[in-house]
């Protein structure tokens, strides 16, 4: 299945089934910071994700409990290597040179992330 991109407000949603594994309308609105939406907005965002397959539900009675069909980690992945390919070239070193210099990253936070990088590489041998 091909993922596709989440709005924001079906990525909250999301957020929350990933916390909860599943939930009826209800509990989700019930996750959802102040100000509230309505249940029926909630209810349409649950439907667009079904529809999306991103959640399916089992019906009990009139109740529905929806729970994700893909999972927080292949979404993670499905976004990152979007952000990979659009805005760094698919170049790690760009990703890198970006988040040490817009994050004014300190000696010690670039030790770690040399020391991160050497253990990765010793994994690799």
């Amino acid at each position: 299945m091909q993922i596709k991109e989440l709005t924001k407000a079906e990525e909250q949603i999301m957020q929350i089934l990933w916390q909860l594994n599943e939930a009826i309308v209800k509990e989700i609105i019930d996750k959802i910071p102040e100000p509230k939406p309505a249940y029926n907005t909630v209810s349409t965002v649950v439907r667009v994700l079904e529809g999306k397959r991103f959640i399916d539900h089992k019906a009990y009675g009139n109740s529905h409990v929806y729970f994700p069909t893909i999972s927080e980690a292949e979404y993670k992945k499905f976004t990152f290597d979007k952000m990979m390919r659009n805005y760094f070239d698919d170049s790690y070193k760009s990703l890198v040179s970006f988040i040490a210099n817009e994050k004014k990253l300190g000696i010690k936070e670039l030790d770690e992330l040399t020391n991160l990088i050497d253990n990765l590489k010793n994994k690799k041998q």
